[in-house]
């Protein structure tokens, strides 16, 4: 793992492949939209609607201990797949979007826009989690999410504590910008990219993050680190780690990126 600063300390990430990332925070243990399936298809009414093309690093039995899934939506097999959803019934809580604590039930809790929740830290203190905007698609939030469906971002803080930031399904430069005014610097900004794109669904645009943005992003959050995720083990997603990469050094931003340990959080 690249070193920024004393980040690599303070917010240790073992990436697995697709959208998820294990990082411990305040003495908690978080995972994003667990995606821990073989590789295949996934069908919809007999139609073949995503194909996985790469195992995950490591399954669920490598997670040791997870207090809290950052769910940016369930919608989804390429964000909640079937082993990933056997595994929210052994966490105690799954963060998510409002209609996703109304299908997930159980330990799920759906956060509005802006809307926090502590969590207590092993030993005292709090971790606030704050829920973001997040926009799966180019175009208006409410031209996009009739569509693809809604999406929620995370903002991690509490005191002594890096500022964490985990955008989930998002393309839209806009919505990181607010958050940044809101919460910027950040400290370390788990980016959703990979440019994945469907020619049924807005005219083949990237419905989250392409590599280009993704280096956007980064400067408009000020993040002294960068941890992608999203950018490869799916057929859909069309740019990866070679394109992330050349994106960052072309934005003078080389030295931010790091590309996550898959050895990390034993």
């Amino acid at each position: 793992m690249a070193a920024v600063g004393t980040t690599q300390e303070q917010v240790p990430v073992r990436v697995f492949g697709g959208p998820t990332a294990l990082f411990e925070y305040g003495g908690l243990r978080f995972l994003t939209d667990p995606t821990f399936d073989a590789p295949g298809d996934y069908r919809r009414e007999g139609r073949r609607i995503l194909t996985k093309t790469a195992p995950s690093s490591g399954g669920p039995a490598d997670l040791g201990r997870v207090d809290v899934v950052l769910l940016s939506h369930d919608e989804h097999p390429d964000n909640l797949d079937d082993s990933g959803r056997a595994l929210l019934a052994d966490v105690p809580l799954t963060l998510t979007t409002p209609g996703g604590e109304r299908r997930l039930g159980g330990g799920a809790k759906g956060l509005a826009d802006w809307e926090p929740v502590e969590l207590d830290r092993p030993g005292g203190g709090t971790v606030t989690v704050t829920g973001v905007p997040a926009v799966h698609g180019p175009g208006a939030r409410e031209e996009v999410e009739p569509i693809t469906g809604q999406v929620v971002g995370f903002v991690l803080t509490g005191e002594g504590l890096p500022t964490v930031y985990v955008s989930g399904d998002n393309a839209s430069l806009d919505v990181v910008k607010e958050i940044a005014g809101r919460f910027g610097p950040v400290d370390t900004a788990v980016l959703f990219a990979g440019a994945p794109r469907f020619p049924a669904l807005f005219d083949g645009a990237p419905i989250v993050l392409d590599s280009v943005q993704a280096a956007e992003a980064a400067a408009l959050l000020g993040a002294r680190r960068v941890v992608p995720v999203h950018y490869d083990g799916w057929a859909h997603f069309t740019e990866g780690r070679d394109d992330l990469v050349a994106a960052f050094a072309a934005a003078g931003l080389a030295g931010h990126l790091d590309l996550g340990d898959p050895g990390a959080l034993g």
